[in-house]
């Protein structure tokens, strides 16, 4: 079961990273923390201080098509920011 789906590379999180060592993960919704601490742990070689969850639920969505009326539901997905020990950093572009 993949744990860590995909990170989250935005300006908010990249400024999180610089400032508090936090870093967002996209993660499985049925991970629990212990779980995603482990993985990081395992993935990018660092100690966790603490792992952040959150679920969001998906938004209805509506748009209007040659066709007709298109309904529809965006994805849920669970969001995890990881809190790094002080000194260890994770780099998201060390494999391109």
């Amino acid at each position: 079961m993949d744990i860590l789906l995909k990170p989250i590379v935005t300006e908010k999180m990249t400024d999180q990273g610089d400032k508090f060592n936090r870093y967002g993960f996209i993660v499985a919704t049925d991970a629990n923390k212990l779980q995603i601490k482990k993985a990081v742990e395992e993935m990018y070689d660092v100690t966790v201080e603490s792992v952040k969850t959150m679920i969001y639920n998906g938004k209805k969505k509506m748009r209007y098509t040659k066709s007709g009326v298109m309904r529809g539901r965006t994805p849920v997905y669970k969001k995890a920011i990881i809190t790094v020990a002080e000194g260890d950093t994770i780099d998201f572009y060390s494999n391109i």
